[in-house]
């Protein structure tokens, strides 16, 4: 497909100026880092690692998705533990006890909890100086160069379960030795969610580790007969050249493979480095087909090509999706941040934004079999703690689903759902599968959307609201975070999930079925808008002390149920409410803040501002290698937060606003460069992806539109926004324009057939 554009476009006398992944995006340092945030990462959504080098040791600290505590959260689950009993207590403003129960445990106990796998170590203060130490992001491939010849070669590889090693020009002598973490000894540090108590307190008993010849393995018992092992095997090519392969298998029910880990090793080994290494390189070649951007600013040009980089070793079919750290996890010998779990109440949603427009659905889909698989799960938790019927999920839970407590007001919000049921839509709107809306989209939403119905209450004026409401963080974990009116947060994703639910019904036949959403989604009251024209938290509650959680701005973006292209009122909402973010100032935002503001920026096509948020992102909020740190590292009064646990969502969405700045189609045409700065004269992008199931390319030159390619996955009829009415035309068979004024042109579709508009 990229061809034919190519071709198009030469027929046209165009050049299109696009980017694969190139060398100058690569991460590369003259020497490896010496802590394990900064670390070169190297992934396959299911097993991971990172490289650096710890006390003179090269060090790759291994890792796997799947390695969880899955212990119940210790006194969580009581008489209390209820949605009615909550709003009893907040009724007689006794939330010390609320507190107590369901905050607390989150705090206090070690696990449920993600876990660490070990490490892969070799000595090498002997060996001299480095001279290199980078990741080639377009073969997936870290390699490592000492000054005096040897070069290590690794890479996971994109299919199959194995990491790999090669040693060419080893010194003689040398040991390879497997690590395990210390899940014994003094416990030093408990009770920090944030940095992560020390693995003393899971109470394992520490694992075993073997060495024979050319092998090493290290099982390790977690809790409830959960096990893992690591096995490790090399072998000699020569005197100078060693390559071995690694893996990590657990009892783990859902992702267990028929081989053993030695029998899996044995036929890798056998295969050789270089025969693995070139299926490998073909994945990644296919991953990095699907798009490519070309920007004037380079730092973000990088940076986008780095998070498409970690998007694609670490979100990966029939692997677990994205948690906080992923297949990264802490490697500083204690729980990993916040316990390494899936938040829903930002963290995972915002990991999945790049997948739609950037023409990852594949890896994006991962995110929703993981939510199909425990769906059973949320059902249990919604009759349990919400007494109804339907589909609820926690905001944060283990990987099979279950509910860990933590600040209640989103750890165990009454609308997870909806916005999970967003993704549903996306995964729907940009595929056009319909046996994937019948028989996953819709059936989410709906579930979602009958819960919400039994939950909500309507008053006496008729209009539908929750019992009790909340905003993300807004107001600490207190009594004052619980709204008796419907906040602007909860509000959103209810009128979404209503609207979504019609939408897909109308789609699929089901008329009477989207009357009724309809006639819920019409009780729901307007949103809360203040006296300065902006979008307020709850009514009476104004955005008034900043805030890294971007809560009442939902119905913006993701959602879009405000948009600029809607008039000069909703236009005017936007822009107020942005311009309450940038005067109140960023000193509660983190690195995510940044860039969920790229993303709003550019649905109201300020460019500048997009940049600029993204700019910042890139210098300020970022480790070396690329990962978010939650803080400001310069310390320039970015935030007023300087910590540095790392997360990936923040890198996620910087991903997104890219995108955005790129390309809209979410109000209903397609829309080139809506976002980008006057002073980026030479943008082009190839194969982004619109909702409707179209690939676009496009190139700006001088500042101007010179070309649009678009091509149509599943046919249809769609209307595209041009910058000159004078625009010809390439049409390929199956292609009708049906209208052309106004600054648009429509066109009808057969599947697979090509328009190219072009100056």
């Amino acid at each position: 497909m990229i061809r034919t554009i190519w071709v198009l476009l030469l027929s046209c006398g165009l050049t299109l100026q696009t980017t694969s992944q190139e060398k100058k995006h690569n991460l590369q340092f003259d020497t490896l880092a010496k802590r394990w945030d900064e670390a070169l990462p190297i992934g396959n959504g299911m097993l991971g690692a990172l490289i650096w080098e710890k006390n003179g040791n090269l060090r790759l600290s291994l890792d796997r998705a799947d390695l969880w505590d899955e212990r119940p959260m210790k006194g969580l689950h009581r008489d209390e533990f209820s949605f009615k009993w909550v709003q009893e207590q907040v009724a007689k403003k006794q939330y010390d006890t609320v507190q107590k129960l369901f905050d607390r445990p989150y705090d206090n106990e070690p696990a449920p909890s993600k876990i660490p796998g070990g490490a892969i170590e070799v000595p090498i203060k002997t060996w001299g100086a480095q001279s290199e130490a980078s990741i080639d992001l377009k073969t997936a491939t870290s390699t490592v160069t000492w000054k005096s010849g040897t070069i290590l070669k690794s890479f996971v590889h994109a299919t199959a379960p194995v990491g790999w090693i090669r040693l060419e020009n080893a010194p003689e002598g040398f040991n390879i030795n497997l690590v395990a973490p210390q899940y014994t000894g003094a416990t030093k540090n408990a009770g920090d969610p944030v940095r992560g108590d020390d693995l003393s307190r899971l109470g394992y008993q520490q694992g075993k580790i073997t060495k024979q010849g050319n092998s090493i393995s290290y099982t390790q018992e977690g809790w409830g007969g959960f096990r893992y092992t690591i096995n490790l095997l090399w072998k000699r090519l020569d005197g100078k050249t060693i390559e071995g392969v690694w893996t990590i298998s657990s009892t783990n029910q859902r992702f267990q493979i028929a081989e053993t880990n030695e029998a899996l090793l044995e036929k890798h080994l056998s295969s050789g480095f270089n025969q693995d290494h070139a299926s490998h390189k073909a994945w990644w070649a296919g991953f990095w087909n699907k798009s490519a951007i070309h920007l004037p600013d380079q730092l973000i040009e990088k940076q986008w090509y780095l998070e498409q980089y970690k998007f694609g070793s670490a979100a990966r079919k029939d692997a677990p999706p994205i948690s906080l750290q992923a297949i990264w996890t802490a490697e500083n010998g204690r729980i990993p941040p916040w316990k390494g779990d899936y938040h829903h109440d930002l963290n995972t949603e915002l990991s999945y934004w790049p997948a739609y427009s950037a023409n990852h659905l594949e890896e994006g889909v991962a995110y929703l079999d993981h939510l199909d698989q425990n769906k059973e799960n949320y059902m249990r938790y919604t009759q349990l703690y919400f007494g109804v019927e339907g589909l609820n999920v926690p905001g944060v839970t283990t990987l099979e689903g279950t509910e860990m407590g933590g600040w209640i007001q989103y750890a165990l919000s009454p609308t997870v759902s909806s916005w999970l049921s967003h993704h549903y839509y996306l995964q729907w709107r940009y595929s056009m599968d319909k046996q994937f809306l019948k028989n996953r989209a819709y059936p989410w939403i709906a579930a979602a959307a009958s819960y919400l119905e039994k939950l909500t209450v309507v008053d006496k004026n008729g209009v539908r609201k929750l019992p009790i409401s909340s905003s993300p963080e807004i107001n600490g974990n207190n009594l004052s975070a619980w709204f008796n009116d419907n906040t602007n947060y909860d509000l959103a994703l209810m009128k979404f999930n209503f609207r979504a639910a019609k939408e897909l019904a109308l789609e699929l036949g089901l008329n009477k079925m989207a009357a009724h959403w309809d006639t819920i989604m019409m009780q729901l009251p307007s949103f809360s808008i203040s006296e300065k024209n902006a979008l307020n938290i709850a009514p009476g509650l104004p955005y008034a002390e900043s805030h890294r959680h971007f809560s009442h701005l939902l119905s913006i973006h993701p959602l879009g149920l405000i948009k600029a292209e809607n008039g000069e009122k909703e236009k005017k909402i936007i822009q107020n409410s942005l311009h309450q973010l940038d005067s109140i100032g960023p000193s509660g935002w983190c690195g995510y803040s940044y860039a969920w503001l790229s993303n709003l920026k550019a649905r109201v096509k300020d460019g500048e501002g997009a940049a600029e948020a993204l700019q910042i992102f890139a210098n300020a909020f970022c480790s070396i290698n690329s990962f978010h740190v939650n803080g400001d590292q310069t310390k320039s009064g970015r935030s007023s937060m300087t910590y540095r646990p790392f997360t990936l969502e923040g890198n996620f969405a910087f991903a997104a606003g890219v995108q955005e700045m790129l390309m809209q189609s979410h109000a209903g045409y397609i829309e080139v460069f809506p976002a980008v700065p006057d002073g980026w004269m030479d943008v082009s992008f190839q194969t982004l992806r619109a909702e409707g199931a179209y690939l676009v390319s496009a190139v700006r030159k001088m500042g101007q539109t010179k070309s649009i390619t678009i091509q149509s996955e599943k046919g249809g009829t769609v209307k595209i926004k041009i910058s000159a009415m004078g625009m010809s035309k390439k049409i390929s068979a199956g292609v009708k324009v049906i209208d052309q004024d106004s600054g648009y042109v429509t066109a009808n579709f057969r599947p697979g057939a090509t328009l190219t508009l072009y100056q």
